[in-house]
């Protein structure tokens, strides 16, 4: 390790190998560009100098189908592969692409072709070839949209409740990894993109040019997110109980902690009880804590969440404006709300839409009326048909976290952990990563 704290990216797949507590067959997720590359030949080099038979090999490339060259640059790829004797599979971006947000839109593809890949090649592990430079773009960029403490790219993402993806070389340098790949004679495919500046990304590569945040400033705020986050998951075990499923409460004790994991806590909660991908702002949630703070008796809503201040603690319930009908074919399955996965077994399409308030059911003593009448109302209601037929036995319906169930950083995973115990759900797989150095990762 230079004194930096920068990995060459053959130290740093080294370190990852020798991190893995399990057999473990790596997908290496290979575009042709030179990272990708470069982490294929450095994981690739490595076991072939201290063979472990515990460990393989297999590769996979998207195209997403959105430039003439990527289907030549997909079969580069695969020879390569073949030269290595490392199984490959391409998987194409297939259907019509959006007009906006298609960079959000590529990357959610792109990954789920990647999982597919994972499961057709057997793999356990996926991983991708994002680098210190990326990560110094990423904090970058998010620095200039906010001015609280950011995190930059995680180490460690469980994709769809599935499968982890590492990010081995994000202690590496791109400079380093085409070096590498240039004393071995191996050369790489230059996305257009990458230099185009309509992209903010490429602007702030450029702008950077080469320099940014410090290896050893990303391990201290690394830490200190995930000690935030540990007192966070802490918080929810001792203070938070949810009720029928739908109606969170916070007891009051819950409430005088301190202000940092306060916020940190009700941010999340407020996401998975809203539906939402992303937490609150930190302007938003500094609202909510000054209103919660303040201890006296009210309502306010913040994220698609009614936060309700009583005197036994503080009950959120997802409002009940804005619950839009989804319908879901035979044999299909949908995400209604942000927050509930539907599996649809039935030999026809059904629609789910929000209870509403024609049920009546009985409230237990220790709950408001209103609180659990509103939670109640924007639940689901599965229908089919007029008349409805009875769907029961052929409909599935779980609890969907929405921060967490699609993308879970290991960042986040603690909280994560203690979230689902307080919901009764299946709990998050465990990281495949054991120890670097002495440290858990």
């Amino acid at each position: 390790m230079r004194p930096d704290g920068i990995l060459s990216p053959e130290t740093a797949t080294r370190r990852f190998l020798s991190s893995l507590d399990q057999p473990s067959r790596i997908l290496v997720a290979i575009s042709g560009g030179s990272d990708s590359t470069g982490l294929l030949i450095a994981l690739h080099d490595a076991l072939k100098a201290e063979r472990n038979p515990r460990i393989s090999l297999c590769a996979a490339t998207v195209d997403h189908a959105l430039r003439p060259q990527s289907a030549d640059e997909a079969r580069d790829v695969a020879a390569l592969c073949r030269s290595l004797d490392i199984p490959h599979v391409t998987k194409v971006w297939q259907g019509a692409k959006p007009k906006a947000g298609i960079m959000a839109a590529a990357r959610d593809a792109r990954y789920g072709l990647l999982a597919e890949a994972a499961l057709e090649l057997g793999a356990d592990i996926i991983v991708t070839g994002h680098t210190l430079d990326d990560q110094r773009e990423t904090f970058a960029m998010r620095g200039q949209r906010s001015v609280a403490t950011t995190t930059g790219i995680a180490d460690l993402v469980l994709f769809d409740r599935r499968i982890w993806i590492s990010r081995p070389l994000l202690s590496s340098l791109r400079a380093d990894i085409r070096s590498m790949l240039e004393l071995r004679g191996i050369g790489w495919s230059d996305d257009p993109s990458n230099e185009d500046v309509k992209y903010e990304r490429v602007r702030t590569r450029q702008a950077l040019a080469g320099e940014g945040i410090s290896v050893a400033e990303i391990e201290a705020m690394t830490a200190a997110r995930m000690a935030l986050d540990e007192a966070a998951a802490g918080w929810v075990d001792a203070h938070v109980d949810v009720h029928e499923g739908m109606l969170v409460r916070v007891g009051v004790a819950g409430l005088g902690v301190d202000r940092a994991v306060l916020g940190h806590g009700l941010a999340r909660l407020a996401a998975v009880i809203g539906g939402q991908a992303f937490v609150l702002g930190a302007e938003q949630i500094g609202a909510v804590v000054e209103f919660v703070a303040a201890g006296r008796p009210g309502r306010m809503t913040a994220g698609r969440v009614v936060f309700d201040v009583r005197r036994d603690g503080l009950y959120l319930a997802r409002e009940t404006r804005g619950l839009v009908p989804l319908a879901i074919g035979a044999g299909e399955r949908g995400v209604w709300d942000g927050r509930y996965l539907v599996a649809n077994k039935a030999g026809v399409e059904v629609t789910v839409g929000a209870a509403g308030t024609s049920a009546v059911m009985p409230t237990p003593e220790n709950l408001p009326k209103s609180t659990l009448a509103r939670a109640r109302a924007a639940q689901p209601r599965i229908t089919a048909g007029d008349p409805s037929p009875d769907l029961a036995e052929d409909i599935d319906v779980v609890p969907y976290f929405a921060p967490f169930d699609r993308f879970l950083t290991r960042l986040d995973v603690k909280f994560a952990t203690s979230l689902a115990a307080a919901f009764g759900t299946r709990p998050y797989p465990k990281p495949p990563l054991g120890l670097i150095d002495g440290k858990t990762i």
